[in-house]
């Protein structure tokens, strides 16, 4: 158990250090994502053909999860974005509320009943998104984008649900990525067309970051995570991911000093949403946390 937990918390460390990485690497959103699928989809496959493990899927469902892979590739371009506009700090601040929009998103996509008091949660996160954006309009880009990124992450999670009891993890994740590289690939000419820029290729130092962005922070946490669920219980993981925003927030203040671009206003949006972000998982996990509980101290 210990070294699962040790597996998940490493994951989700990662995941939060991959804003710093998107701060450090000089390429614009778009070819920073695009670098970086195209690493991790080549590694994979290749990977994957080594140990035997590329499985064909039928047509229909290979094409939906290319399209979900598709969605995550403009989730990183926004996310990128957000950091590039703004900084590390809000990126993973707006990235924290995604919790809460699966509430608005999921009942719409799913077709389920909507919850009041989510709805109202929300709504408090909204607040405190709206308390840092009127306290700091040199980065309202930067939040704009950052919730559409957000909001995407949201999207992916959800329509991923229709498809992650049929077919194992490791197939999923490679079709997936491989339908992001090709989807962000066709769609880069009209990227292109509406926010023009020359083409750009990394420099010495952007290869490293990418490397590690895609060997270490893609496929490396992905195996880490896979291993860890067979350990922990629903309720620890979910509590777990939680963390990422914050091991994020607090690499970029030690790498970048990003707090002291913040005033005193910040921390009380950044309080209004982690709040909420709290008492919804609270909410969302008190009644599975008895059952989950017996379940860890079982494995």
């Amino acid at each position: 158990m210990r070294k699962a937990l040790l597996q998940l918390h490493t994951a989700v460390f990662l995941w939060g250090f991959t804003g710093v990485l998107g701060r450090v690497i000089t390429l614009s959103q778009v070819w920073l994502v695009w670098y970086r699928l195209a690493i991790t989809v080549v590694s994979l496959w290749l990977l994957y053909a080594a140990l035997g493990k590329i499985r064909r899927l039928p047509l229909r469902s290979a094409g939906y999860i290319s399209l979900i892979g598709s969605i995550l590739a403009f989730h990183w371009v926004c996310f990128y974005g957000s950091i590039k506009l703004a900084n590390v700090t809000i990126a993973l601040t707006c990235l924290s509320t995604t919790g809460l929009l699966a509430s608005f998103l999921e009942p719409l996509v799913m077709k389920k009943k909507f919850d009041f008091v989510e709805i109202g949660l929300g709504l408090f996160a909204i607040a405190g998104i709206a308390v840092i954006y009127w306290n700091h309009l040199e980065f309202s880009n930067g939040i704009i984008v950052g919730l559409l990124s957000a909001i995407l992450t949201v999207l992916v999670s959800v329509l991923n649900k229709k498809m992650i009891d049929q077919y194992e993890p490791e197939a999923i994740t490679l079709y997936q990525l491989s339908g992001g590289f090709v989807g962000l690939s066709l769609a880069l000419p009209l990227y292109l067309a509406v926010f023009p820029e020359p083409a750009q290729a990394p420099v010495a130092a952007d290869w490293l970051w990418l490397i590690v962005l895609s060997w270490v922070c893609t496929i490396g946490t992905f195996f880490l995570y896979i291993r860890a669920l067979k350990k922990v219980s629903a309720f620890t993981m979910n509590l777990t991911l939680t963390l990422e925003p914050v091991y994020g927030i607090i690499l970029a203040f030690l790498f970048y000093q990003e707090n002291r671009h913040f005033n005193s206003w910040f921390y009380v949006g950044f309080a209004l949403i982690s709040v909420a972000v709290l008492f919804h998982m609270w909410r969302l996990l008190r009644p599975a946390r008895p059952m989950l509980h017996g379940s860890e101290g079982n494995t």
